[in-house]
């Protein structure tokens, strides 16, 4: 549903055009420092209005509601709101009968029975995210010890990012990207053998950020092309230390002390400026759809400090169960 870990405990709500959008946090620690302004600098690095971003701007501004007294956490559940104010709710109106290829229009529309926000993609959009970065934040505090770093490397399969981005925006179509994250500093044994290892908590909370589309830790698919003496990290100190780290720091799904590398690819934004022959529920027959409103070129750009939260928020949760 809308909630996850074991310990560290996040459950996302609200929708792209309704009140409010936010994130609540159960499983804190006590005696963390926490207040409004700790949120800024990850808060801003995923707002748009950057080249290739949305023209949607809001104030993004933490509000939070409980589990904080006198700047610290108490242990109770932890509410933190962002209120919605620059909504444009007409310019969705169409999508509800005339889908958007490869968007969550048309699978919402079959399973909630026409009964979901459709307004900006509803519980569907990007903007729920803004949850998960404000969880971020008190998960980067509980594995402060951990550098958690991820970066934008290509675009439309390029490295260069600005010539890549004019490229789609003169095309008037989108362009989707990789992301490279990296965690230095990893104690050894965070993770359990199979189901809460490392890679598949990881994973479960990257597939529930919108335009996630695969991910592979350390050498990833490049792994398949080798023989095991390529591959074998070769242990070089009673620390764990290897000569390489193929695999991204991880072994039978417990961390090992190198560091956590992974990759995730983010697919093209669905709405693009171009029209498209798609299905439409009113006439029974696919016709063309153009798609009205403010969207990403590439959400990929916004997406580096998304994947350093969840990252922070699967280590947190196995952290407090050690």
């Amino acid at each position: 549903m809308n909630t996850f870990g074991n310990n560290f405990k996040i459950s996302i709500f609200g929708e792209s055009h309704g009140r409010s959008v936010g994130v609540l946090i159960d499983g804190s620690p006590v005696g963390i420092s926490l207040d409004e302004n700790d949120f800024t600098s990850d808060i801003l690095r995923r707002k748009s209005g950057a080249k290739g971003t949305t023209p949607r701007i809001e104030g993004d501004i933490p509000q939070i509601k409980s589990g904080v007294f006198n700047g610290k956490t108490t242990g109770a559940p932890i509410l933190i709101e962002f209120v919605n104010e620059n909504v444009r709710s007409k310019d969705y109106s169409n999508l509800v009968k005339h889908p958007r290829p490869s968007h969550a229009d048309f699978v919402a529309q079959k399973k909630y029975n026409g009964f979901q926000d459709y307004r900006g993609g509803g519980h569907f959009s990007g903007r729920i995210t803004l949850g998960l970065v404000a969880a971020g934040v008190l998960a980067k505090k509980i594995v402060s010890q951990i550098n958690i770093t991820a970066k934008l490397t290509e675009i439309g399969g390029q490295k260069d990012i600005d010539k890549a981005l004019d490229s789609a925006i003169k095309n008037r179509d989108s362009i989707g990207g990789i992301i490279e994250c990296v965690a230095d500093n990893m104690p050894i044994g965070l993770g359990e053998p199979f189901f809460n290892s490392v890679e598949s908590q990881i994973s479960h909370l990257a597939f529930s950020v919108p335009g996630i589309k695969a991910i592979e830790f350390g050498l990833g698919f490049e792994i398949a092309k080798m023989k095991g003496s390529q591959f074998n990290d070769l242990i070089i100190d009673e620390e764990g230390t290897t000569k390489s780290n193929n695999s991204g720091g991880v072994n039978g799904g417990i961390s090992n002390g190198n560091n956590l590398v992974f990759r995730v690819v983010v697919r093209p934004t669905a709405s693009i400026s171009l029209p498209q022959k798609t299905y439409n529920f009113e006439t029974n027959k696919p016709e063309e759809l153009l798609v009205r409103g403010r969207h990403d070129v590439c959400i990929a750009l916004r997406v580096p400090v998304i994947i350093e939260a969840i990252t922070a928020i699967a280590l947190a949760d196995l952290k407090l169960n050690n």
